[in-house]
């Protein structure tokens, strides 16, 4: 099965049925239903026991993780793989909210390979098609102690201390680990985040399992995870210029960018040295790759493009992308 150098890889998503997910990812998606509580699409995902798979073209049924196993350096990039090895560093995701998530917060990189021998979790939103009133929490409003931080979970007040935010389409929210957040009912987002699913549930309004159990929460792993001098959230709102690639966030963990593609768009990705995930978030669109070869991306869809392809043209009427690398 092997090419002399891997095209475009596309991938079938992973949904994820919760209580407080919906029916919108498979609308957006032009998909039929996948139930009624679908909270997530895992879009692309080296995480274990969801590992995303191929779903077309050569390499039809691999797994990344078996591809990252075979031909991690030409995925990653000389520089990544340094870095990485074949652990892929990204985990992209969907997320429809029709109830609030619980409040919680994630480690940092120290802190989780202490604890979990894991990555941390620093993470972005970007706003896709919030509902009316939908809101969600980022940050406190001034700061707090530990042990203030206890006593407002202790009474069920520790909602009372967040940052509020009611966004709009096209806004982004940075969520570097350490930052308490839940995100609230009526949210439809595009979340990229480190690849670790290690989350520190703070409070879940009391909420019930099916035998009447609450959920676990993770109070005092928490308290060493928390920046509680975190008071200066800020929301960006992107309206790009059409055929211009604008960058929402740059960090140590990605680089994103947005595009409003009319017409047609060339990206040189030689200077990246890194691989990049596109995303349609509204529209569809047709990729050609530097040797010619063509991808149709739909909306909803999110393709992985190795390091070893040099540049990708973007076709498309009328379309929203998001590309992330590292």
């Amino acid at each position: 099965m092997q090419e002399n150098n891997l095209p475009i890889l596309k991938f079938t998503p992973i949904f994820k049925s919760v209580i407080w997910g919906g029916t919108r990812i498979a609308q957006f998606k032009n998909m039929p239903s996948q139930g009624d509580h679908v909270g997530e699409s895992w879009e692309l995902s080296p995480m274990k026991g969801n590992e995303s798979v191929v779903s077309e073209g050569p390499f039809e049924g691999r797994t990344l993780n078996q591809l990252m196993a075979e031909r991690g350096s030409e995925i990653m990039g000389e520089r990544l793989y340094a870095r990485f090895g074949q652990h892929f560093p990204l985990l992209i995701k969907f997320i429809d909210s029709t109830d609030d998530l619980s409040i919680q917060v994630h480690p940092d990189d120290a802190l989780a390979a202490r604890r979990h021998d894991s990555l941390g979790k620093t993470e972005m939103w970007y706003s896709v098609m919030p509902a009316e009133g939908a809101y969600l929490y980022a940050g406190f409003k001034s700061r707090i102690t530990p042990d203030e931080f206890r006593a407002k979970v202790a009474d069920n007040t520790i909602v009372d201390v967040l940052g509020k935010y009611y966004p709009v389409q096209g806004d982004m929210f940075f969520l570097p680990a350490g930052r308490v957040h839940s995100i609230g009912r009526g949210n439809f987002v595009l979340e990229i985040q480190e690849a670790s699913d290690i989350t520190y549930r703070i409070y879940d309004y009391d909420r019930r399992d099916a035998q009447g159990n609450p959920r676990q929460l993770h109070i005092e792993e928490s308290v060493d995870a928390i920046n509680y001098d975190d008071t200066e959230m800020q929301v960006s709102n992107f309206a790009p210029e059409a055929n211009v690639e604008t960058v929402m966030e740059k960090c140590d963990f990605f680089t994103t960018t947005l595009i409003e593609v009319k017409g047609e768009v060339s990206l040189d990705l030689k200077s990246r040295d890194s691989f990049s995930v596109i995303i349609s978030t509204r529209g569809n669109a047709v990729l050609t790759d530097n040797e010619g070869r063509v991808t149709e991306l739909r909306q909803g869809e999110t393709v992985l493009v190795p390091s070893t392809i040099s540049a990708v043209t973007i076709k498309a009427e009328d379309a929203e992308i998001v590309t992330t690398y590292i």
